[in-house]
């Protein structure tokens, strides 16, 4: 038996719980989540009988490097870290770490450094307390990559509110450019 493709399955649930969930007349409730028996239905549909419900709590449970990408609480199942179509999804505010790490493009340095990190169509600023957490994220999109090294205790002080809703990532709606420094990847 060949082994299951977890990333498409993942894949598959971003689009539905993230962004398309009424394309599949999947219902969300005001926090982002979703009945895991409907989200088990449609994923049956979609791919017969190629996944088993471990499947999905494998996706569910993060990959090798930590990151959780969705949760499941008392038969709902929702995305992490924002969705398209529903209110934003709050977390408790927390003290950072003194530093953080965003990994990004090369090409998008400049602007960063000009005006800040931005969620703009997500809900939050995405950063790890993981450097390696960070080199990774940063090579799923390009090959020329840097670290930008975020000033997270100081942007706090200074009135930033982070986010920590999963071991090593934290979340906040922008950092301001005076509080980034650019390290090659």
């Amino acid at each position: 038996m060949t082994k299951p493709n977890l990333t498409k399955l993942s894949k598959f649930l971003a689009l539905v719980l993230r962004h398309k969930a009424a394309n599949f007349s999947l219902e969300l409730d005001g926090d982002g989540y979703a009945d895991v028996e409907a989200m088990w239905a449609l994923i049956e549909n979609r791919f017969g009988d190629a996944y088993l419900m471990d499947d999905l709590l494998t996706v569910v449970e993060g990959d090798r490097q930590g990151k959780k990408r969705y949760e499941m609480v008392d038969g709902k199942i929702r995305a992490l870290f924002g969705h398209s179509r529903v209110a934003p999804i709050a977390y408790p505010p927390v003290e950072p770490p003194e530093h953080l790490f965003h990994g990004t493009a090369a090409e998008a340095v400049a602007p960063i450094l000009q005006t800040g990190l931005e969620a703009r169509s997500r809900q939050y600023v995405h950063l790890t307390s993981d450097y390696g957490m960070a080199r990774t994220v940063a090579r799923r999109h390009s090959q020329d990559i840097v670290i930008l090294i975020i000033q997270a205790l100081a942007a706090h002080r200074a009135g930033v509110i982070f986010h920590n809703p999963a071991a090593n990532i934290y979340l906040a709606q922008t950092i301001p450019a005076r509080f980034i420094a650019a390290k090659e990847g």
